[in-house]
């Protein structure tokens, strides 16, 4: 049985910048000082992490419907 929650659309919205941008997801949280957790919860809709999310968001200039 699998645990894992599913990617929320917010989740998808990041995983589909960060290939645009040609970059992974560890590389990503390096430049930004971004806990490589606290991005795999933002994925997985498992925690709010506000700060970590209006972050995200604006630096990959997700669009407000989506946050």
């Amino acid at each position: 049985m699998n645990k894992k929650k599913p990617v929320t659309p917010f989740g998808w919205a990041i995983k589909r910048r960060l290939t645009e941008l040609q970059m992974d997801q560890k590389t990503f949280c390096e430049l930004h000082d971004i806990p490589p957790y606290r991005l795999s919860n933002l994925i997985h809709g498992t925690r709010k992490a506000t700060r970590f999310r209006n972050q995200v968001a604006d630096i990959l200039q997700i669009p407000d419907d989506l946050r």
